[in-house]
């Protein structure tokens, strides 16, 4: 005669049947319906930023040949499409969420490459000649500072936001450059593009020079208060 089946493990057995397994027991077709999260890395905002690194490079290829117009207009087509995008990640980041620390370290940076790398060009072409290349080192200087005082700050956890005269200087600094890129080619559509430009590169440096000095009137009393 078997023995009597004992009620409470029998009610452990079916209780452990109906509980559901972890994911990982789901079959392969279960999991292919399960929604997948979109890398971070691969937002609008973020290939944006991509595409203005991708600029460089190809603006720096362009000014090899200075003397032909049609390099100079597809290089002033690659700087206008890469100045655009530099308002466009950040207002997308900002209206869809997709801020991310990447975007926040690649913008800074593919801004400076382009701005460095299209006033290089210039001045090796002449575009940018005699005491214009002052400007040129002004920008160039500010844009070195400012990148060590961000470095040093982010050590110490501070931020440093982004004036609206900071913002003025960069529109003013990407017409300048704009106007300087075009160069001759310029000078058969707009007579004057060259002095247009060189004229906004000037202020483009005196707005650099006020940026500077609020940054490092800002980095030097982190330094002193620093208690390290």
């Amino acid at each position: 005669m078997p023995a009597p089946e004992n009620p409470a493990a029998m009610a452990e057995a079916d209780s452990e049947a109906l509980t559901p397994g972890p994911r990982s027991d789901f079959t392969p077709a279960m999991n292919a319906v399960l929604p997948r999260r979109r890398s971070p890395a691969w937002t609008l905002a973020n290939c944006l930023t991509y595409g203005r690194l991708v600029a460089v490079p190809v603006m720096v290829a362009l000014l090899f040949w200075p003397e032909s117009h049609t390099a100079r207009w597809t290089a002033l087509g690659v700087f206008v499409a890469a100045a655009i995008t530099d308002y466009l990640d950040g207002y997308v980041a900002r209206t869809y969420h997709q801020s991310s620390a990447l975007g926040r370290m690649l913008d800074p940076i593919a801004d400076k490459l382009l701005v460095s790398a299209c006033l290089l060009m210039l001045a090796a072409d002449h575009t940018i000649v005699g005491s214009n290349i002052w400007a040129a080192i002004v920008i160039l200087c500010r844009e070195v500072l400012v990148s060590g005082l961000r470095e040093y700050l982010a050590e110490l956890k501070v931020g440093v936001p982004v004036s609206r005269i900071a913002k003025w200087k960069t529109t003013v600094q990407l017409l300048a450059l704009g106007f300087l890129v075009a160069g001759p080619a310029g000078e058969t559509v707009l007579p004057g593009t060259e002095a247009i430009g060189l004229t906004l590169l000037w202020l483009a440096a005196a707005l650099t020079l006020w940026t500077g000095w609020d940054y490092m009137r800002a980095g030097i009393k982190h330094v002193i208060d620093d208690p390290r």
